[in-house]
C-alpha cells in the first residue's frame, strides 16, 4: 500500500467503519493494533500523530527501547509475538495484553512475575499448522479453566493467525471457528473469564476478521509498507541471475512471515 502513513491510516479506519456497518456492528467495538516489529521510532510517532493508539511488538527486547522513549505519550502496548518464558517478567513491566499465550506453563509464569493482574488472549492454532505456536481448537476451554484460577492474569478473549491466502474470504472459515470457540466458552460461565476480545485479521484480511466479529485487528504492512527483509527478496528475485542469494533472500522473508501477529 502506498502512500504516507497518516493517509495509510485513514484509508484503513475508513475500511474498518465500512466492514463494521456492513456487518451491523458498532465500528467503535473494533480496535487497531498498529505492528511496529522493525519500524523505526519516527514512523511510530507518525502513526500516532495520524491517531494509531494501540502498537503491537513481537519481540521483547526490540520493544523495550521504543516503550522507554515513548512512555510519555498515551499508548497502549500489546505483544502479539512468541513469549518466552524468561522474558515473562520483562513482558509484563512492558506490555499493557498480551495476546500470545498458548499453554498453562507460560500463563503462570506471567501470573507469578506480574505485580498487577495482567491482560492476556489465548493464542489459538486452529489450522494446526507446525510453523506457528497456539494452542489446538481442542485445549482451548481447558486451558481457559486452568487460566481463570491464577491470580495476576486477566482472560479476556482469544487470538489467531489462519493461514496465509491471497484470497482473504479463504481466512474466513478460521475466524468463525475462533468466534465459535469464544462464544461455547462464554457459554460455559468460568468465573473470571472473558471472551469479549477476539484478536484475528491483519493487512490482507481485517475487513473479513471485522465482518466475523474481531474487536483487535493487528495491521503492519498496510500502515508502515513491507519491512526490508521481503523488499530485499522481491529485488533479489527479480534481479536476472541472482541465483543463490536471491534463494536465500526468500528464506528470510519466508521466516519473517512466519513470525506470529505480523500485520
Amino acid at each position: 500500500m502506498s502512500g504516507t502513513i497518516a493517509e495509510n491510516l485513514a484509508r484503513i479506519y475508513y475500511k474498518m467503519e465500512r466492514a463494521a456497518r456492513k456487518s451491523g456492528r458498532d465500528p467503535a467495538e473494533i480496535k487497531l493494533v498498529a505492528v511496529t516489529k522493525t519500524v523505526e521510532l519516527k514512523r511510530i510517532k507518525e502513526a500516532f500523530s495520524a491517531g494509531a493508539r494501540i502498537f503491537g511488538e513481537n519481540y521483547v527486547q526490540e520493544a523495550q527501547e521504543k516503550i522507554e522513549k515513548l512512555k510519555k505519550k498515551p499508548i497502549s502496548w500489546h505483544f502479539i509475538g512468541h513469549l518466552q518464558k524468561n522474558k515473562a517478567k520483562q513482558a509484563v513491566e512492558l506490555f499493557d495484553m498480551i495476546e500470545t499465550v498458548d499453554s498453562i506453563e507460560l500463563a503462570k509464569v506471567i501470573s507469578k512475575r506480574a505485580k498487577q493482574p495482567i491482560d492476556i488472549l489465548i493464542e489459538v492454532n486452529i489450522a494446526g499448522e507446525k510453523t506457528k505456536k497456539g494452542v489446538d481448537i481442542q485445549g482451548v476451554s481447558k486451558l481457559a479453566r486452568e487460566i481463570a484460577e491464577l491470580e495476576n492474569v486477566r482472560l479476556k478473549g482469544l487470538m489467531t493467525i489462519p493461514p496465509y491466502h491471497e484470497n482473504s474470504e479463504l481466512s474466513r472459515p478460521y475466524f468463525m471457528t475462533l468466534r465459535r470457540i469464544a462464544e461455547r466458552i462464554n457459554r460455559e460461565n468460568i468465573p473470571g473469564v472473558s471472551m469479549h476480545e477476539l484478536s484475528m485479521g491483519m493487512s490482507h484480511d481485517f475487513e473479513v476478521a471485522i465482518e466475523e466479529g474481531a474487536t483487535i485487528v493487528r495491521i503492519g504492512r498496510a500502515i508502515f509498507g513491507e519491512r526490508e527483509q521481503k523488499k530485499a527478496a522481491k529485488k533479489a528475485k527479480a534481479k536476472p541471475g541472482a541465483g543463490p542469494a536471491a534463494s536465500t533472500s526468500k528464506k528470510t522473508a519466508k521466516k519473517a512471515s512466519r513470525s506470529p501477529g505480523k500485520g
